[in-house]
């Protein structure tokens, strides 16, 4: 914070601003701080789990992770999914426009799904699948808030959800915490139409360790310790982190 003496105002500088006060910067920051205070709630949870090698499933944590989690990634959606990530794929978008059947596995409140839905009204379908229960309940509301009427959300898990012959599915942000990967692989395989295309957004990781020691590369492996590898490993999955690499 600056102080001027003259006028006797606070003010936020911009940088700060745009990481603290903004909503809507991709660089907004206080969901971290909601998901670092649902993991400090969950730390006796985490200890037994560390003791007995069991996992601690997402619906486990308090309400802070879910909504942290969303306001976390929601301004990064929000800032690249339409203008910047969905135009980078060979004929994804001109599809969208004239209308595809899409499908976003791990929707959680169903923030991206919500943009997609938007940014393609009215032409494209929707359907966000997320096995938290309350998250779903969550993300319908946030639909019908929004007014839009081609996109639904749906309890299931990420191998044995609904429908067939999706143009487009979509993972964001959750793949590498699910508890069966590869299931969830194979289930977008059987899931897609011909010439479809599968998008996968995962945090940033270089596959040896040495490469991720740095303070991005600290932050993540904190929350790969409290949270994805306890929710992989909660339904026997393969707790391959936050910090696993492309291959």
């Amino acid at each position: 914070m600056t102080y001027d003496t003259g006028s006797g105002r606070f003010t936020l500088p911009e940088e700060q601003a745009m990481a603290l006060a903004d909503e809507s910067s991709p660089c907004f920051l206080p969901g971290a701080f909601k998901v670092i205070a649902a993991t400090f709630s969950a730390n006796p949870k985490i200890e037994q789990r560390f003791k007995t090698g069991k996992g601690l499933g997402w619906d486990q944590y308090d309400h802070r992770l879910f909504e942290g989690t969303e306001r976390f990634f929601r301004p990064n959606y929000l800032d690249n999914l339409v203008a910047n990530w969905i135009p980078s794929l060979d004929g994804v978008e001109a599809k969208l426009k004239r209308g595809a059947k899409v499908a976003e596995v791990g929707c959680g409140f169903g923030a991206s799904t919500i943009i997609m839905a938007k940014a393609y009204y009215p032409t494209s379908t929707f359907i966000g699948l997320d096995s938290h229960k309350s998250s779903i309940l969550t993300a319908r509301k946030r639909a019908k808030e929004a007014g839009l009427k081609n996109v639904t959300f749906v309890a299931a898990t990420s191998s044995d959800y609904p429908g067939k012959e999706y143009d487009f599915v979509a993972h964001f942000d959750c793949l590498h915490d699910m508890g069966d990967s590869v299931g969830a692989a194979k289930h977008v395989k059987k899931a897609l139409a011909l010439n479809a295309t599968w998008m996968i957004v995962e945090p940033f990781a270089n596959d040896r360790i040495e490469d991720n020691l740095n303070p991005v590369g600290s932050v993540f492996y904190a929350a790969s310790t409290m949270i994805c590898v306890p929710a992989s490993l909660a339904y026997n999955g393969p707790a391959l982190g936050a910090q696993a690499g492309e291959a």
